[in-house]
């Protein structure tokens, strides 16, 4: 099976404690173990303001993970996983951002036209 590269965010409520985001760290890097995935990189991007409210707030602190892994379930699991967290208000991820583009598939041959029926003539009588 392929590998795929896979960029998760997700944001945490503002007021969450260092040691909760580190539990909820350690939820993402226990599933990536589970299936054998690689955590290329992890950055905390800190707080910043949110595009629009999320759970009534207007600001959350984001996580963000770049996770290679050939099990596509593993985002599936890690998102349900983070989905019951108190603390995590948000949870974006791209699918195999940086796959490889398959090539288009070729264009269905046209057929040709069927030939016009000979006319016939009529003998009037």
């Amino acid at each position: 099976m392929e590998e795929r590269l896979y960029d998760l965010i997700f944001i945490v409520r503002p007021a969450t404690p260092e040691e909760e985001i580190k539990k909820v760290e350690h939820t993402v890097e226990h599933a990536c173990t589970e299936k054998g995935a690689k955590i290329e990189k992890t950055e905390h991007w800190g707080t910043r303001k949110l595009a629009y409210r999320v759970a009534k707030h207007r600001e959350g602190i984001y996580v963000y993970y770049q996770i290679r892994t050939s099990h596509n379930d593993l985002i599936v699991e890690l998102e349900r996983r983070l989905r019951v967290q108190d603390s995590v208000m948000a949870i974006r991820d791209k699918r195999a951002a940086r796959r490889p583009k398959r090539p288009a598939p070729a264009p269905a041959p046209v057929a040709a036209a069927p030939a016009p029926a000979p006319a016939t003539e009529h003998a009037a009588s």
